[in-house]
């Protein structure tokens, strides 16, 4: 089995299209610290399985990390948990867009 995967470019062009779609950065504290995606929201990824609260089985997800590695398997917890995630390929080393602060 394979999650679902989407690149860079394409995950910009729906932040045009839709604005409201929910991105996940699952990077560690420190990592976040230097910029992420402003619409994005920062959950850990060894605190997803303790927020799954948090997420919504009609919504669709977008994971991001560092390179697209931990994200990838938070996407296949997540599809085993009954949700709809898509695998941000390349991850933030290929981020070029804007970023901000984590607050």
């Amino acid at each position: 089995m394979s999650v679902k995967e989407i690149s860079i470019e394409e995950l910009k062009k729906k932040l045009e299209q839709e604005k409201a779609i929910q991105i996940v950065d699952v990077r560690e504290d420190e990592e976040v610290a230097a910029g992420m995606i402003p619409e994005a929201v920062h959950i850990r990824m060894g605190d997803i399985p303790e927020k799954l609260d948090a997420f919504d089985k009609t919504q669709e997800y977008y994971i991001i990390c560092r390179s697209g590695k931990r994200s990838e398997n938070v996407c296949y917890y997540l599809e085993d948990q009954g949700y709809q995630a898509t695998n941000v390929v390349g991850g933030m080393l290929a981020w070029t867009g804007e970023t901000k602060p984590k607050r």
